[in-house]
């Protein structure tokens, strides 16, 4: 039954990589409507980097221990529904904020609402996919997220509605699927799919028993350098192109554009590569073909090459959901899954998503405008010391 393409297996991996995409598109609308947001409620640069901090370290909060308590307490799909109305309702807050701690107040609330819903995603998700399948699911589900909705569709989207009917409106837009995808996931998730299996356990949080297998272990270390690399530019990198390699703002927007297709296609082909030859073989290509990219959007500028080795080179992006999903998942028991998938994407979201963005700024501010990109490269090689570590899971 599996093998059709209306199964229950691609009606799940279509609803969470919807879901997830609604999501990411509430996350990233900030970073999009910020010019006119820091205009209206004159923030300065310190705020707009606590507002993207804040929200961060709430996600990665939530999404380790909102997730243990629903696994541990047998909640995982009433905990997903409400943090899917939660972080929509929070959309709508930003959109009527009146000032900067009203602001923050709504993406704090949105941080901690959004934190479970990646990892009880693709815990769905692990639940229902063929063995053959579970890379490319995986993938799909995280990329059509974070590469078509984030950073494809959101920027033309977003801002288009803001020219035209004002930023709040944009917000109130942008959070309205939810609510929709959210009664889908009431209607649709099994309760097969969502049930915790019962063991006796004596922690809630089981983080000392995660920690005694290898690819968690290792994984966290795999999962803060892949994370890294991606925030260590993500910030920065559309600033760049237009201040120090010359581009206009039209070509930025392009550019930018067609990284974003780099980032979707490639969250389906790695992972789904994966699937064929191995979890941990595709991370060392990857991990290699990764480390080349700031040395693509620094040297090659102004060559016929550089887009198509910055797109080429962006592929480790495709090795997220590896890293803090797939990994993780098939190295626990089923009881311990959501749980390794919410340890993982805590901790690569505290050093990933908070601290590389941070100290890459500073670098950039006083060593070098280019700093960033060496940041990413770093963690790029760092992060193959971590994956020669790893058992391989998948042959």
């Amino acid at each position: 039954m599996k093998k059709r393409i209306f199964s229950y297996e691609n009606g799940i991996v279509l609803l969470m990589a919807l879901t997830f995409g609604c999501l990411f598109f509430d996350r990233l609308a900030l970073n999009f409507l910020m010019p006119y947001v820091a205009k209206d409620l004159n923030l300065n640069n310190t705020q707009i980097g606590l507002l993207a901090g804040a929200l961060s370290l709430a996600w990665a909060f939530s999404s380790f221990f909102s997730t243990a308590w629903a696994e541990t307490n047998n909640k995982k799909k009433v905990v997903f529904i409400i943090a899917v109305f939660v972080f929509s309702i929070c959309s709508f807050g930003s959109g009527l904020a009146t000032s900067f701690i009203t602001l923050l107040l709504a993406r704090l609330v949105m941080g901690f609402a959004e934190g479970p819903v990646i990892p009880l995603a693709q815990n769905f998700v692990e639940r229902e996919s063929s063995p053959h399948r579970l890379g490319i699911n995986a993938g799909i589900l995280q990329g059509v997220g974070s590469a078509l909705f984030g950073s494809i569709l959101a920027p033309v989207l977003l801002v288009k509605i803001a020219e035209d009917m004002g930023w709040r409106n944009a917000f109130f837009i942008a959070g309205a699927p939810g609510f929709i995808l959210g009664l889908l996931a009431w209607k649709f998730v099994r309760k097969s799919t969502a049930e915790s299996v019962k063991v006796n356990e004596k922690s809630a949080l089981n983080i000392s028993e995660l920690l005694q297998y290898n690819n968690v272990k290792w994984g966290i270390g795999v999962a803060c350098c892949i994370f890294g690399w991606w925030f260590a530019t993500l910030p920065f990198i559309s600033n760049y192109f237009v201040s120090s390699q010359g581009m206009t703002a039209d070509e930025m927007g392009k550019t930018m554009g067609l990284l974003g297709v780099a980032g979707l296609v490639s969250s389906i082909i790695v992972p789904g590569l994966s699937d064929k030859i191995g979890r941990k073989k595709v991370l060392i290509i990857f991990s290699l073909v990764g480390a080349l990219y700031p040395f693509a959007v620094h040297y090659l500028a102004g060559t016929a090459i550089h887009l198509p080795a910055m797109l080429l080179t962006y592929f480790l992006m495709g090795a997220i959901p590896l890293a803090a999903a797939v990994v993780p998942s098939e190295a626990v028991p089923v009881h311990l899954k959501a749980k390794a998938i919410g340890l993982i994407t805590a901790i690569g979201e505290i050093v990933g998503g908070v601290l590389v963005p941070a100290v890459a700024g500073v670098l950039s501010d006083k060593v070098d405008p280019s700093a960033f990109l060496w940041v990413a490269g770093f963690l790029a090689v760092l992060g193959l010391f971590f994956v020669l570590k790893l058992e391989e899971s998948k042959s």
